[in-house]
């Protein structure tokens, strides 16, 4: 497997089966460092473009996935890959179907305090077998040291195997990469709207849109317009703009893959 390079962000090609073997080793140790699942698109690759510890942040995570079918189409069609589509709502999906063989547990940690709970009561429903073994929404504002000692207590304390994080991109980043060795044997994902989807405030895309690649649309053109345009648009001229001037030779990113040791 050899990653692919989009502007100095080293994508892996993974499969759901390769991803699962993974976080099934994983989960063997719960004493040692968490683990990170980076779900990576466009807007995140423009993001890190000038932002060198975030860069840092994805090329390090332990999985850095294809988020978006336009990455994943160029895996399987330029670099000839197997490649999914590793998008947060997906893979937790996927994870909460995979825990009846593997009975995972599940900590959610973000969202507006009624978005959570109603999250937790979506996948409650929809996976009856789910574990979720706690969620906590936190206070819009950065939490004090005590506050967040006391956060990371609980979840050791209950052992999750799954974190879904949902603070927004790239506030949830940070909080992952500041985490990763606080919390002990859990694997981080970064989860960003699907807490807004599983929890019914936002509406997701069909399954048709999400596998056309203009999924963004849908998403812009809906109740969060003002909050997304520039991402939808500046951000993503921004990418596309150095993305064509990668594939024409002209600039050169390179990659500074340093994962962390476990």
């Amino acid at each position: 497997m050899n990653q692919v390079n989009f502007l100095g962000i080293g994508l892996d090609p993974i499969t759901y089966d390769e991803l699962f073997k993974k976080i099934d080793t994983w989960k063997l140790d719960k004493k040692g460092r968490s683990h990170h699942i980076a779900c990576i698109n466009a807007f995140n690759v423009a993001l890190a473009l000038k932002n060198e510890k975030l860069k840092r942040i994805y090329n390090s995570a332990d999985v850095v996935g294809a988020d978006g079918m336009p990455f994943v189409r160029w895996i399987r069609m330029i670099s000839r890959q197997n490649c999914d589509r590793i998008a947060a709502p997906d893979t937790i999906l996927k994870l909460a179907e995979h825990a009846k063989k593997t009975d995972y547990t599940f900590y959610l940690y973000g969202g507006a305090p009624d978005v959570c709970v109603k999250m937790k009561e979506f996948l409650c429903e929809k996976f009856p077998h789910i574990k979720i073994i706690g969620h906590y929404s936190p206070p819009f504002r950065e939490l004090s040291e005590a506050e967040d000692e006391a956060i990371v207590n609980e979840i050791n304390r209950l052992a999750p195997d799954i974190v879904c994080v949902g603070l927004g991109t790239p506030k949830q980043d940070y909080w992952i990469d500041e985490h990763l060795y606080k919390i002990n044997g859990s694997v981080l994902i970064a989860s960003g709207a699907t807490f807004d989807f599983f929890g019914g405030r936002i509406k997701m895309a069909p399954d048709f849109i999400r596998k056309s690649g203009f999924e963004w649309v849908h998403r812009l053109l809906g109740k969060d317009f003002k909050r997304l345009w520039k991402r939808y648009t500046i951000m993503y001229v921004i990418f596309l703009y150095n993305f064509l001037l990668q594939k024409s030779g002209l600039v050169k990113y390179n990659l500074s893959s340093v994962k962390h040791a476990d």
